[in-house]
C-alpha cells in the first residue's frame, strides 16, 4: 500500500503523518487524529455532515484527499471551543434548541462558521441558502437559522469574526 507523508495543521496544532494514499481528509481526522466530531455518512459529498473548514472555506472532508491537504489548515468542530468556553455558534445552537439528534450539527456549525467569516451580517435567506447543502432530518432548519442569526449578532457586537 502506497503511503503519503502529510504535514497539516488541525485546530491550531501541527501534525506530521504517514497515511495511505487513498485516505480522505475525513479518514485522517477520524482514524488518525481521533477527532470524531466530524461525522461520516454518505461519503459522496452530498449530505454535508462531514463539513470542516479548510483554509477558511467549508469543504466536505469525505471528498478531499488527504494528500491535497499538505501544508494546509483545517478546523473541525472540536477546534471552535476555547477550553470549556463554547464558540458563540455552539452556544447559540444549544440555546435555541437547534440540536435534535445532533448528527448533522458539527457539519452545520462548520458550514455556518465559514459562512459567517465571509458574511458577518447575513439575512435569514442568505443563511438558509448557505446551509442548504447540509441535510438535517430532525429540526426543520428553523431553529438552526435562528441560532446562526443570533450567533451572527453576538459576534458582530463582540467585534469578532466567527
Amino acid at each position: 500500500m502506497t503511503e503519503v507523508q502529510l504535514d497539516l495543521t488541525v485546530n491550531g496544532r501541527r501534525h506530521r503523518l504517514s497515511v495511505p494514499a487513498h485516505y480522505s481528509l475525513l479518514d485522517v481526522l477520524r482514524d488518525e487524529l481521533e477527532l470524531t466530531g466530524t461525522k461520516t455518512n454518505c461519503l459522496e459529498a452530498e449530505c454535508g455532515v462531514c463539513t470542516v473548514v479548510l483554509d477558511g472555506k467549508s469543504v466536505a472532508s469525505c471528498a478531499v484527499l488527504a494528500a491535497q491537504c499538505q501544508g494546509r489548515e483545517v478546523t473541525t468542530v472540536e477546534g471552535l471551543a476555547e477550553g470549556a468556553a463554547l464558540h458563540p455558534l455552539q452556544e447559540a445552537f444549544v440555546e435555541f434548541g437547534a440540536v435534535q439528534c445532533g448528527y448533522c450539527i458539527p457539519g452545520m456549525i462548520m458550514t455556518a462558521k465559514a459562512f459567517l467569516d465571509e458574511n458577518p451580517r447575513p439575512t435569514r435567506e442568505a443563511v438558509r441558502e448557505a446551509i442548504a447543502g447540509t441535510l438535517c432530518r430532525c429540526t426543520g432548519y428553523q431553529k438552526i437559522v435562528d441560532a446562526i442569526m443570533a450567533a451572527s449578532q453576538r459576534l458582530s457586537q463582540q467585534g469578532e469574526r466567527a
